[in-house]
């Protein structure tokens, strides 16, 4: 288990420390399973660039933009950086309806105005999620090809009830990066391995690989993740964008294929805090068919933007992690403490250090919690969510992935599947031992002592470092700092925003929370990302820039 703990983030989470539009199009070319094509290179100039919601939204009002409009523009965009130019690989397929989509609500706003602020904006969505439609939903794997979910995930659902155009599917870490302790995050057998836009032989990270690429070279205007330990705020870091890990039990997961029950969550992947938002105020909501979204029954909100307060740092206190959260990465270091600066001149107060005592305590039980309930989550989605599909269980998944393995297995096994599949049922006292233990180190022993103690209202601490090398030949390297686990193993919010770069790489600050403070952290970020303004598009190099001296 020591093994695990050392490669747990390149596997569950990123790659750093520790992402195509296949059938859409008859232009579109279909895809090599490494990493060869074309070098790097400046895109041409995008009218949508860095375009907002909001900024679309005014657009569409005015007649400047139609939905279709907006539609065409980002599908071109990606056949000019998906397909060709410096080949993303962030996009499995286009939605073939999304034009049709576009037009229906072009013609809902003419008749009767727009439905909310997402009308009409065009939306990538993970691979991982149902949608009853013309697209695949298969994790990235081939297992699933063809196989044709019976109705859309609650979260699309909503999506489409707020009248966002579903533009397509995201590509992946094949099986949200749950398949292997030697993976390579943004790699899945149906996509091949998505590339970082900042520095193309550098990992996206995962395994919201696709939905982060994609957000951040402008392919689409938002898109959806989903994590367990990481799969969102950490492609979000690498890739210089903003990532909402909300409280567990906020977004549905039903018709989402699952890791874990205990930790997994979808959430919203934008270039401003105000558009992740939007989008999660969109998201939120009671699901009957996921009992965990009751909790937020008078906690949620059908808005967050109405928080968005440019002074919402002052007098905020906020601590700071360090203790094995820093200390990996001086030029990391160097921008945190430049994010600690700002955040003082903000008005915030700074309680540094305020460590979370039982951070890596709980490394070897929430892998155990990961492998009990993946084998039997996964095993209940097949039955319920792909009926007519040829595996039915993970067993049967282990024996395709044999079967296919040129195709599947070209670069790494499935070492996770295989000790998933040997773990017994959720009655097993060795599961529930590990998963109190979860709760409790990472709770009521970790989060919660350290905010109380300091009267905390974020804790705060870089998300992680700057992107590594894409290696398909070891996997992800190993590596410390990631923030993640202790929001994901207690199930409390993460939000993550631009922080700055190392080398022309983004790294992000992360503010992490107790349960429904979803609008806590959004207004400090929001707060933070105003003032400092450190996103930066990127520019499709072909490495990273190493000129300069260390920094």
């Amino acid at each position: 288990m020591s093994d695990w703990r050392m490669d747990r983030r390149a596997f569950l989470e990123h790659a750093a420390i520790g992402c195509a539009v296949l059938a859409a199009s008859p232009r579109l070319p279909g895809l090599a399973p490494g990493v060869s094509g074309p070098t790097g290179q400046l895109a041409a100039p995008f009218e949508l660039e860095e375009a907002t919601i909001a900024g679309l939204q005014a657009g569409l009002e005015s007649g400047k933009y139609t939905a279709r409009s907006l539609v065409t523009a980002y599908l071109q965009r990606i056949e000019e950086l998906d397909r060709r130019g410096p080949a993303l690989r962030a996009v499995l397929e286009a939605n073939p309806d999304a034009l049709a989509q576009a037009t229906a609500l072009d013609a809902e706003r003419k008749a009767k105005g727009a439905r909310g602020p997402l009308h009409g904006i065009p939306v990538l969505v993970k691979d991982n999620v149902a949608t009853r439609d013309r697209m695949q939903s298969t994790a990235g794997s081939l297992a699933l090809a063809g196989v044709a979910p019976p109705r859309d995930a609650f979260l699309v659902e909503r999506l489409r009830a707020a009248g966002a155009v579903l533009l397509g599917k995201a590509n992946l870490s094949e099986w949200a990066n749950f398949r292997s302790t030697h993976s390579s995050s943004g790699w899945s057998g149906r996509g091949g391995q998505c590339r970082n836009p900042y520095a193309l032989d550098r990992t996206p990270s995962g395994s919201s690989s696709g939905s982060s690429v994609a957000v951040a070279a402008n392919l689409c205007a938002v898109a959806i993740g989903t994590e367990t330990d990481g799969s969102i705020v950490s492609p979000s870091t690498c890739c210089g964008i903003v990532g909402i890990k909300p409280t567990l039990g906020l977004v549905s997961r039903s018709g989402v294929i699952p890791i874990a029950h205990s930790q997994d969550t979808a959430g919203p992947m934008a270039r401003t805090v105000a558009d992740a938002a939007t989008l999660l105020g969109a998201l939120a909501g009671v699901d009957p068919r996921d009992e965990a979204t009751a909790a937020s029954a008078g906690r949620s909100r059908t808005e967050y933007t109405s928080i968005l307060d440019p002074a919402g740092l002052k007098g905020a206190r906020l601590g700071v992690c360090r203790s094995r959260f820093m200390g990996y990465s001086p030029a990391t270091d160097a921008l945190m403490d430049s994010a600690i600066d700002a955040l003082k001149r903000l008005g915030a107060v700074i309680v540094d250090p305020a460590d979370i005592a039982t951070a890596g305590q709980f490394d070897e039980s929430e892998y155990a919690v990961l492998l009990y309930e993946f084998k039997a989550d996964l095993n209940k989605y097949l039955g319920e969510w792909a009926p007519a599909a040829g595996a039915k269980t993970l067993a049967d998944l282990i024996a395709f992935n044999e079967r296919a393995k040129d195709k599947e297995m070209p670069y790494f096994g499935q070492e996770i599947f295989i000790q998933a599949q040997a773990k017994g049922p959720l009655t097993d006292q060795d599961y529930l031992r590990a998963l109190d233990k979860n709760h409790l180190l990472a709770r009521t022993q970790g989060i919660d002592t350290v905010m109380a103690e300091h009267q905390l209202d974020a804790l705060i601490a870089p998300t992680g470092g700057p992107a590594s090398l894409i290696d398909l030949v070891n996997g992800d390297p190993g590596g410390g700092g990631s923030f993640s686990s202790p929001a994901a193993v207690a199930g409390y919010p993460h939000v993550t925003v631009p922080m700055g770069q190392v080398r022309g790489l983004p790294v992000g600050l992360s503010f992490v929370g107790r349960p429904w403070t979803e609008s806590v952290l959004i207004k400090l970020a929001f707060a933070y990302e105003q003032a400092t303004q450190a996103r930066r598009p990127p520019r499709f190099a072909p490495s990273a820039d190493l000129s300069g001296g260390a920094a």
